[in-house]
């Protein structure tokens, strides 16, 4: 799976938890970016993306996160290993 078709799905896991059909996302995106972004919408992204993508995160990687970037790469790492 390309880079870019994560991202695409990614955006729509944030879209889908924040019901805001309209978010923009880049890489750079991170928790202080969007109002809601709390420590459970995080949980509830992680827990999407794992069902969307059939992957398990490890936690402490998850939580080395700075970005939503570092996030694709990390999917993208998985999906490919």
């Amino acid at each position: 799976m390309t880079r870019e078709k994560i991202f695409e799905d990614v955006t729509e896991i944030f879209r889908d938890v924040f019901d805001d059909d309209e978010l923009v996302i880049g890489d750079e995106t991170n928790s202080a970016d969007i109002e809601d972004w709390d420590s459970l919408e995080h949980i509830e992204l992680v827990i999407n993306m794992e069902k969307h993508f059939g992957l398990k995160f490890n936690i402490k990687e998850v939580n080395k996160l700075q970005n939503v970037g570092e996030m694709v790469d990390l999917i993208q790492r998985m999906l490919e290993g």
